[in-house]
């Protein structure tokens, strides 16, 4: 199997070492460059196809949040995988396209889990490029087939008094729209996010989240109860602590009960 090309940035020699040698021991990655600082990185960037690119978030000339959209430009992107002590900028690296967003000193087991995904996903990545080359199909009609997979994210980003929580879908009961926000619902919580409720949509699993309303996509796993309301329209009950219910929508009433076999 050929070993995916990483470059390290960071510019603590230190901490690209320790990353380094935490590597060496994954046979999938082979690191051919560090850079200390951002424009170094797209230098290099620009010089060789790297798959994946390691990055600090805080760096000497442009943070690497502005690095990573940098790249997201390019026409080859590399994966983007943040490793700082910040967990704050968690939320804006997921929105600039990270596939993970690890916190020093890393964790092996953490670090082992990264590494897999990154190589699920680049072998994803290839079979799309075969799919849309051997049959004859457009790459857009085979990226919608791919991406899901390709770019799916386990854990969403959301804020709560200044922290930023990282919550897996499986405890996600509903998102929702407020005023000018977008909001996940858990068992207990309401978390913020910064996504649209579209984006949120794209990013979540499409065969356990169902958009019942304009302003409603819920996790199917998580209702209990399907109440008629009004008009043809329903109210879903859903398994919080709330007991909270979901309104579905006239318009997705059909779909809903054709998916649930009702």
């Amino acid at each position: 199997m050929e070993k995916l090309k990483a470059l390290l940035v960071d510019d603590d020699y230190h901490a690209r070492q320790a990353l380094r040698h935490a590597l060496n021991g994954y046979k999938s990655i082979e690191i051919v460059g560090e850079a200390a600082n951002a424009n170094e990185a797209l230098a290099l960037v620009n010089a060789l196809d790297y798959q994946v690119v390691f990055t600090e978030v805080t760096l000497p000339d442009m943070n690497g949040l502005e690095l990573a959209n940098i790249i997201q430009s390019l026409r080859e992107k590399p994966w983007i995988i943040f490793v700082t002590a910040y967990s704050e900028y968690a939320v804006s690296a997921f929105a600039v396209g990270a596939l993970d967003y690890l916190l020093k000193p890393v964790d092996p087991a953490v670090l082992r889990a990264t590494v897999e995904r990154i190589s699920i996903n680049n072998r994803d990545k290839l079979l799309l490029s075969q799919f849309s080359e051997d049959k004859a199909v457009p790459k857009s009609t085979a990226r919608q087939q791919y991406s899901r997979h390709i770019w799916k994210i386990d854990r969403i980003p959301a804020s709560n008094q200044g922290k930023t929580i990282l919550v897996t879908e499986s405890d996600i009961f509903y998102a929702f729209t407020l005023h000018d926000g977008v909001y996940i619902k858990t068992e207990s919580e309401r978390l913020l996010t910064r996504f649209s409720l579209k984006g949120l949509e794209a990013r979540l699993d499409q065969q356990s989240f169902f958009r019942t309303h304009r302003c409603y996509l819920v996790n199917l796993h998580k209702v209990k109860e399907i109440v008629p309301f009004f008009n043809g329209t329903y109210n879903l009950v859903v398994a919080d602590k709330e007991k909270s219910e979901v309104p579905v929508s006239r318009a997705q009433a059909k779909k809903l009960k054709r998916i649930l076999g009702i």
